[in-house]
């Protein structure tokens, strides 16, 4: 009996009507005045911009310098997993972070800010936003590189998306390569005359790699390495 009144009850509150929303709450009002429309439609480009965002941070950023030249400098020490792999990408993130803000900044000023206020609409919105990334990438590729591309494509412009993307992707990845060539030298000299050491005191047995470590770690760590390489780095793009 007990349990039946409390249902009775609930069920007499739930039927109650709800004045204030039946009079006075419309859905454009929770949105600001916004159309539910124009909403929907932000809300799907958003997501579908995040979900994209590693792929465009992998080719139309200097996120690809910046990580094959940190690989390659674990590679030189001798260290097969420190730093991990998420510690190296993590680090090549943020030095992508640093570099491309001012870009992001202008896109976001230029194209994205005004679409999302309706001051323009999405067909003049992209093109502006794209522009920023468009110039950073025409300043770093390689002319030969851009030239050998445009000649797959000949009836394609040197400038279109589809020909500077693959060439900057190139040019960065040739560029990253070159200095980990240089990178590489100090540790390599360290390597050969530590297995000469070896071989002179008749020490052949003995992996040169696993005597060699210590002394490039403490070579890395005299020289503050980290602070030279990214510094390098992020100086390449000012």
């Amino acid at each position: 009996m007990k349990t039946f009144r409390t249902v009775a009850v609930l069920l007499f509150f739930t039927s109650l009507p709800v004045p204030a929303f039946a009079q006075g709450t419309d859905l454009n009002e929770l949105l600001g005045g916004a159309s539910l429309s124009l909403t929907a439609v932000q809300l799907l480009a958003l997501l579908t911009v995040l979900s994209l965002a590693p792929g465009i941070a992998v080719t139309v950023t200097c996120f690809p310098f910046v990580v094959t030249v940190l690989s390659i400098l674990r590679q030189a020490i001798g260290l097969q997993a420190a730093p991990p792999n998420m510690l190296i990408i993590s680090l090549a993130l943020f030095l992508t972070w640093f570099v491309m803000e001012p870009v992001a900044m202008t896109a976001w000023t230029e194209g994205v800010k005004p679409w999302t206020e309706g001051a323009m609409g999405l067909a003049e919105a992209v093109p502006r936003a794209i522009d920023p990334f468009r110039t950073f990438m025409s300043a770093r590729v390689d002319p030969d590189t851009l030239e050998h591309m445009s000649a797959l494509r000949p009836d394609a412009s040197a400038d279109t998306l589809s020909i500077l993307v693959p060439s900057f992707l190139l040019s960065e990845v040739s560029r990253a390569f070159q200095i980990g060539f240089l990178v590489f030298m100090p540790f390599l000299i360290i390597d050969m005359v530590v297995a000469a050491i070896l071989m002179s005191m008749g020490m052949m047995m003995v992996p040169p790699a696993i005597v060699s470590l210590p002394f490039k770690l403490a070579f890395f760590v005299a020289v503050d390495g980290w602070a030279l390489v990214s510094g390098a780095l992020v100086a390449g793009y000012s």
